[in-house]
C-alpha cells in the first residue's frame, strides 16, 4: 500500500495518555507488540519505545497518534480536557480501550459522560462496519474483529459488532472500543506464531488510519 505518512518527526511513536483517574496503564506488552507489527507489515518507520505523555502536557500535541485505556474512572481536569478537545480538533487521533468490555461498566460509562461533556451530547456515534477504517490496509469484510475477551465471563458477555467514534470534519479523530483489544494484544510478540491468523492486524488498521 502506498500513502503519504503524516510523521511530522519522521518516524512514529505510540504515545499512551497518562490521565489523573483512574487507571491508565494497562495492557503493558500491547503497545511493543503493535509496533513490532507496523515494522512487519509495512514500510512506517518506528520508535521502538512507548511514551507515555500526562494529559495535562500540550507534549501530546507532537503525538500523531494516541492511545487511552483503563477499567475504572475516567474524569478528566479542566485541564485535561482542554488539551483533549484541542488535540482532537487539530487533527490529532487518539483511540479509546475499554479493559472491561461492558457497556455498562465504570470505565464505559465515565468515558462516554466525559466525551458528551466535552464534545456534545451527540459527537460519540457508532460508525458503519464498511468504514474505510476496516479497509485501509487489511481489509475486515465484518467490520471490528471479535476478540477472545468479549465472552469470557465477565464484562458484559456481548459481542460488541461496531465501534464508536468522535469525527471531526469527516475524519476520525476518537476511537472507541469496548472490546477490549488491549488485552487482546497483549501478549510477547514472538507467540504471534501460535496464532493461526495474527490477531494485530487491526491494530496496523487503526494506526494507518490515523496517519494517513
Amino acid at each position: 500500500m502506498t500513502a503519504n505518512w503524516k510523521l511530522p518527526s519522521g518516524i512514529f511513536f505510540f504515545t499512551r495518555i497518562k490521565y489523573t483517574s483512574g487507571n491508565w496503564d494497562t495492557d503493558q506488552r500491547m503497545p511493543s507488540n503493535i509496533l513490532h507489527s507496523l515494522v512487519e507489515y509495512t514500510t512506517i518507520p518506528v520508535d521502538e519505545k512507548e511514551r507515555v505523555i500526562e494529559l495535562s502536557s500540550e507534549e501530546i500535541y507532537k503525538s500523531p497518534f494516541c492511545y487511552l485505556s483503563g477499567h475504572k474512572l475516567v474524569e478528566f481536569t479542566q485541564q485535561e480536557r482542554q488539551i483533549f478537545k484541542n488535540y482532537v480538533k487539530r487533527g490529532g487521533f487518539v483511540f479509546v480501550d475499554d479493559c472491561n468490555h461492558d457497556i455498562d461498566g465504570l470505565f464505559a460509562k465515565s468515558f462516554e459522560k466525559e466525551m458528551a461533556r466535552t464534545f456534545g451530547e451527540e459527537a460519540l456515534q457508532k460508525i458503519p462496519n464498511d468504514h474505510w477504517l476496516y479497509r485501509c490496509f487489511f481489509e475486515f469484510e465484518d467490520g471490528p474483529p471479535t476478540t477472545s475477551f468479549e465472552l469470557n465471563g465477565w464484562g458484559d458477555d456481548l459481542v460488541h459488532d461496531y465501534l464508536k467514534a468522535i469525527q471531526i470534519n469527516g475524519r476520525i479523530g476518537v476511537l472507541y472500543s469496548n472490546k477490549d483489544y488491549g488485552c487482546e494484544w497483549d501478549y510477547d510478540f514472538r507467540n504471534k506464531r501460535f496464532n493461526k491468523i495474527d490477531n494485530t492486524r487491526f491494530g496496523v488498521n487503526i494506526i494507518v488510519y490515523a496517519l494517513t
